[in-house]
């Protein structure tokens, strides 16, 4: 398992090093426990919940192939999916903190997050598997 996910580290384009290095590190701290090492939605904790957990690895799939990136963002900072009570997924946007950054949405506006839930956006991104894996 530990193998697979380093393999996917070191043959994903779009990382840059120190974002794979972040986004990896902070995705095993804080996701892994429901999501699992390889974001299967296998984690340790996955039992202990009443909601399935979403196996990461088929987000892109599940958005007809497109891995949309702002609703990632939406989803780890707590600002999307969410009911009056909050949601299955707890809001990590406070816990998750570090140097701003911005990004650019679908219609062109500007989205700010941090630095930490952007690399773990982009490790996630980096763990998809296309139909047939």
């Amino acid at each position: 398992m530990i193998r697979t996910a380093i393999a996917i580290l070191l043959l994903s384009p779009g990382l840059v090093w120190g974002e794979a290095d972040l986004g990896q590190q902070t995705y095993l701290d804080a996701c892994a426990g429901c999501h699992g090492v390889t974001g299967h939605g296998d984690g340790p904790n996955a039992a202990l919940l009443t909601v399935p957990v979403p196996d990461l690895t088929r987000f892109a799939a599940r958005n007809r192939g497109a891995f949309d990136t702002l609703r990632m963002v939406r989803l780890i900072d707590g600002t999307a999916g969410l009911g009056a009570h909050g949601g299955p997924m707890p809001m990590f946007g406070g816990l998750l903190v570090g140097p701003s950054v911005v990004i650019d949405a679908p219609d062109g506006s500007p989205v700010t997050t941090t630095e930490p839930i952007l690399a773990v956006v982009r490790w996630v991104e980096s763990l998809q598997e296309v139909p047939g894996d």
